[in-house]
């Protein structure tokens, strides 16, 4: 049988995240304006994609962990990144005080933080199923991280990244390692999903007790338009769109 990992969105979508979730037929997807994180039956067909077009909405971007679907006429491959996915076998206790839970007051902060660093997609209303912790200097947020998807006994880190001008300074690594032990401490097991190299995987995340467990594809898709023409980006949506270059990164 599949690990649930395997297909985290589904899994968090019909798990601890059963309240976020619009639903079509056999497609499912996190509600507009909460993230564009998407799961797809095993084998779609015809209807399903009918049904994922009718859940993006015209030139809408989904995202895909660990599908990677044949696409039919219409849709638009954006990005398709290859992945590790880690999981914390050995907890470890890492609070660190420097590290606070940040509200809807922290969301231009946080827009203007992503928006510098690009750690993946981002929308406005994400606090809602996302739980965001961060690192302020001298007013400025310099670096934060989320718990986002549910699966069951498991949550994701998600959206770490720090201004460019504190990295190398080990900010990400302490704020995995907080957000790891505010997971264990739930109960429920922490993992996340990076780019990173084989060979720097253990020297950043072994000490937090993470260990890789499979490979997965991080990919986003556009679905048709009408009329050929695809819409631009609606003005103060907040989104941030690209897929991300690494995702739970450490420094």
């Amino acid at each position: 049988m599949p690990h649930l990992l395997d297909l985290p969105v589904r899994a968090s979508l019909t798990a601890g995240h059963t309240r976020f979730v619009r639903q079509r037929g056999r497609v499912l997807r996190y509600a507009p304006g909460l993230a564009p994180f998407a799961a797809l039956p095993d084998r779609p067909d015809a209807q399903d994609w009918e049904d994922a077009a009718v859940l993006a909405g015209p030139g809408g971007l989904l995202h895909l962990v660990g599908q990677d679907p044949e696409l039919p006429a219409g849709w638009l491959a954006v990005s398709n990144v290859r992945s590790v996915q880690l999981v914390q076998r050995h907890p470890v206790t890492m609070y660190d005080t420097e590290v606070r839970e940040l509200s809807p007051v922290d969301l231009p902060y946080m827009a203007d933080l992503v928006r510098a660093t690009r750690p993946g997609p981002f929308h406005p209303g994400s606090y809602r199923c996302t739980a965001y912790y961060g690192v302020r200097r001298h007013g400025t947020l310099i670096a934060m991280g989320g718990l986002r998807m549910r699966p069951a006994g498991h949550t994701e880190i998600s959206t770490v990244c720090t201004l460019p001008e504190y990295r190398r300074l080990g900010l990400a690594r302490r704020l995995v390692g907080h957000l790891s032990s505010v997971v264990a401490d739930q109960g429920n097991t922490p993992f996340l999903h990076t780019e990173a190299d084989q060979e720097v995987i253990p020297r950043l995340y072994g000490a937090l007790g993470f260990e890789p467990r499979s490979h997965l594809s991080l990919r986003e898709i556009a679905a048709p338009v009408v009329g050929g023409r695809r819409p631009g980006r609606s003005p103060g949506t907040g989104y941030i769109p690209p897929m991300p270059r690494q995702r739970g990164s450490a420094d």
